[in-house]
């Protein structure tokens, strides 16, 4: 049997993820298996468990993708900092939240369920991912503010890290959501995800 190179292995697994995304999207975690995500890529249920073990393991890569797209945003933040005033340093962090619709959703709705469900090291690798993120934030308040202490760097990213994972239903209402919070006349003011980060920085930047 011939062997497959790394590059077709990459590509089998951003294929699988790619399928799982799709998915998602179109009908949540419950809808994610195995069996759809073959279908979808045309191979067999054993080659994606070449790759993957669980579905869970499947969604944690795609976490990893979408946190790997965030920080590559928030890299380009601390270089201008220096020079920015506080809503400027909101109004940049709010906007490298844009179109991550499926990080918010994950974390929200699915993460502990699927780290249980993942074995260690691929669990590791998302957490590799988490503290890029809170050393990223670090560096930037550290750029808005030379003098911060690391104290405060600290509790401004577990705050900030806490409030991301409860985005996403203030944000996205499915059609029962919106009949039934009219029935109990619950008011629910339209919002996005970059007004609520932004109004969030702006009470929690030092």
């Amino acid at each position: 049997m011939p062997k497959v190179s790394e590059e077709h292995k990459e590509e089998r697994k951003k294929e699988i993820i790619d399928a799982c995304e799709m998915i998602y999207r179109e009908q949540g975690f419950c809808g994610v298996n195995i069996k759809e995500i073959s279908t979808r890529i045309s191979c067999t249920r054993p080659s994606v468990y070449t790759y993957f073990e669980t579905k869970d393991e499947i969604l944690l890569a795609l976490l990893c993708r979408e946190y790997d797209i965030w920080c590559d945003r928030l890299t380009a933040i601390p270089a201008q900092a220096g020079s920015m005033t506080r809503k400027e340093v909101a109004e940049a962090v709010a906007h490298t939240l844009d179109g991550r619709e499926v990080l918010l959703r994950i974390q929200c709705m699915n993460l502990f369920e699927i780290e249980v469900n993942s074995r260690v090291e691929r669990l590791a690798e998302f957490k590799l991912r988490f503290r890029r993120m809170y050393e990223l934030f670090t560096v930037v308040l550290q750029a808005f503010q030379p003098e911060i202490t690391t104290e405060a760097c600290d509790i401004f990213c577990r705050t900030f890290s806490s409030f991301l994972f409860g985005v996403y239903p203030f944000v996205f209402h499915t059609e029962n959501q919106i009949k039934a919070m009219e029935i109990a006349e619950v008011q629910f003011p339209s919002t996005t995800v970059y007004q609520m980060v932004y109004d969030c920085l702006m009470k929690i930047l030092p």
